[in-house]
């Protein structure tokens, strides 16, 4: 029988929550503990897939000895890295971070756990959204006259910009005045890629429907991150990979 990787979540909010539900009904995969912030009191233990923790574990490294995973996923604040990377990397425990942002010494506390282990950190751990940046980057390699425009729309009340289209654009070298935000009633979240060709138009579109798009991109992730040597590793470099791989398949076939 083919050995399981073994996952750490760590933040059980409602996105943590929707990844939980994904891994831990995935094949292959054994969620073996949820650290939250907040005390696991408030939490009814029945209905989660796994064990609830407190953070302290991670801190001292008891909780990786007690209960040992082969990677941590994590979805909760910027400073968690701080509490668990070292004791992770230590043990040469695989990690995912969800973070958007992180400021500049976490940036280089990652680098650090990379010589020690695999590491990968996407603002955006949606299959979705990495696949259209990186078919995005591919058109505009191959048609690099075109004009490009990104539009992102989401509900009425999220106040500020997308950061996942601004990094699409930061990505394509647009300045941010090529983003363009929507905002109405109805829609949870769209990213779209218009690229302006002579005589046609090409549409990239990814429409946001459940938050469980987290859950089903960090198992993405983790599948190609797991046994993986030490580095610094991102999202798109993996599917790039995947991507290369699919296309030597149908080459060979």
């Amino acid at each position: 029988m083919k050995e399981k990787i073994r996952v750490g979540l760590i933040g059980y909010g409602r996105a943590g929550q929707a990844v939980a539900r994904v891994l831990g009904k995935a094949d292959g995969i054994a969620l073996r503990w949820i650290v939250k912030q907040k005390p696991a009191s408030e939490i009814n233990q029945a209905t989660a897939p796994a064990p609830i923790h407190d953070p302290a574990g991670l801190q001292s490294g008891a909780l990786f000895d007690s209960l040992p995973v082969d990677v941590v996923v994590d979805f909760s604040t910027a400073a968690a890295i701080r509490k668990y990377g070292r004791e992770a990397a230590a043990r040469k425990i695989a990690i995912i971070t969800a973070i958007s942002k992180y400021p500049e010494t976490s940036k280089a506390l990652l680098v650090r756990l990379a010589q020690e282990t695999a590491v990968m950190n996407s603002p955006n751990i949606t299959l979705g959204i990495n696949y259209l940046l990186v078919a995005s980057q591919l058109l505009q390699h191959i048609a690099p006259f075109t004009d490009i425009e990104v539009v992102e729309e989401h509900f009425r009340d999220k106040a500020e910009r997308s950061g996942t289209a601004l990094r699409i654009a930061q990505t394509l070298g647009l300045d941010e005045s090529k983003v363009n935000s929507i905002r109405v009633g109805g829609i949870v979240g769209r990213h779209e890629v218009i690229f302006g060709f002579p005589f046609q138009t090409v549409r990239l579109v990814h429409d946001s429907i459940s938050r469980e798009a987290f859950g089903t991109g960090a198992l993405f992730a983790l599948r190609k991150l797991y046994q993986r040597p030490p580095g610094l590793y991102t999202y798109e470099s993996l599917l790039r990979e995947a991507m290369k791989e699919a296309l030597q398949g149908d080459q060979d076939g």
